[in-house]
């Protein structure tokens, strides 16, 4: 899904204010204490991406921050979209060895550390840089984009405050007891393969071919299915003027096109109550044709967001009250 602000702006502005000076001699202080205790030492790979809880918050991610910057991903087991941005931000917290840090937080297990950062809808990643919060982007994103965005964060870590990463072992390895032998590839992997890749490097024409390939030879492929309601959401949300399309929305609340492109966009930013609850009135207010093009983009963004989540039963209650 697209991100919601890609831009980084909120990093730019908190690091104009006064705290900023603040934090960054916390941080220098910190440095200082470590290097008199002979340095910190070279984590290992596995080490950059840790789960992360209330009660360790504060040593995992407020004092880690004081060496790297911790990148924070608030997930929910329940939540599709999270299980297409987690495993791209963990290959990224290797790729990028030691320029960041990866805190993964379980929202369910985890619910005033949520209302702490005000999340409003997941998946929504933040970043704390010497004790400071900021806001990066909420909803999954084009991998380019979240590159984009990381090596943003990294550069205002080492300019404004100093923070040059964290040393890491690559000859680390984990025990050969633990280490788990690879399932032989199934029948649509490679396909399957190109279509994450193609969603990656935000070729979103490409990964919905991709994805209808696999279900061509397998209609009841579920991972097929689930990528292509993201692949075609996506696709559609690029071609949009968020600002245009919502003020046409807001003149003309008849125009059930419009509210379609606002649900795609609400859904797309993480606001999935907001876009059920759009085209489930859109359905309530309408007939023939333009409610069965309501009804059908509704139940698209239910295969979007996955069956079990909580909020696509409380809809589909919602959808089957106006429809009978």
């Amino acid at each position: 899904m697209q991100p919601r602000n890609m831009s980084m702006s909120g990093v730019v502005d908190l690091a104009a204010v006064k705290a900023a000076g603040e934090a960054k001699t916390k941080a220098e202080q910190a440095r200082a204490e470590a290097a008199r205790n002979g340095g910190p030492a070279a984590v290992p790979p596995s080490a950059l991406v840790i789960d992360v809880d209330e009660a360790g918050f504060e040593r995992d991610v407020l004092q880690r921050s004081t060496e790297v910057p911790v990148v924070i991903d608030f997930w929910a087991e329940w939540c599709e979209p999270c299980k297409q941005l987690s495993p791209v931000l963990e290959r990224l917290a290797r790729e990028y060895n030691g320029r960041f840090l990866l805190a993964k937080v379980d929202v369910d297990a985890n619910q005033m550390l949520m209302q702490q950062f005000g999340i409003q809808g997941i998946p929504a990643v933040f970043a704390v840089v010497a004790g400071q919060a900021l806001p990066l982007f909420q909803g999954a994103a084009p991998e380019q984009q979240i590159r984009e965005t990381l090596d943003q964060l990294i550069q205002v870590g080492e300019e404004r405050f100093g923070l040059t990463g964290i040393a890491v072992d690559a000859d680390a390895s984990a025990p050969e007891a633990d280490e788990v032998p690879a399932a032989p590839p199934g029948p649509y992997d490679a396909l399957l393969e190109a279509a994450v890749q193609a969603l990656d490097a935000g070729d979103f024409p490409g990964a919905v071919r991709a994805y209808r390939n696999v279900l061509s030879d397998d209609p009841a492929n579920t991972e097929a299915k689930l990528g292509l309601a993201q692949a075609e959401l996506l696709d559609r949300v690029g071609a949009l003027d968020p600002q245009r399309v919502r003020q046409e929305a807001a003149d003309n609340a008849a125009d059930v096109d419009a509210q379609l492109a606002v649900a795609d966009l609400d859904l797309a930013g993480g606001h999935v109550e907001d876009a059920f609850s759009r085209l489930v009135d859109a359905v309530r207010r309408t007939a023939g044709d333009d409610r069965e093009k309501a009804r059908l983009r509704l139940l698209e963004l239910f295969e979007v967001i996955g069956g079990d989540d909580p909020r696509v039963t409380a809809s589909r209650a919602a959808l089957a009250r106006v429809l009978f």
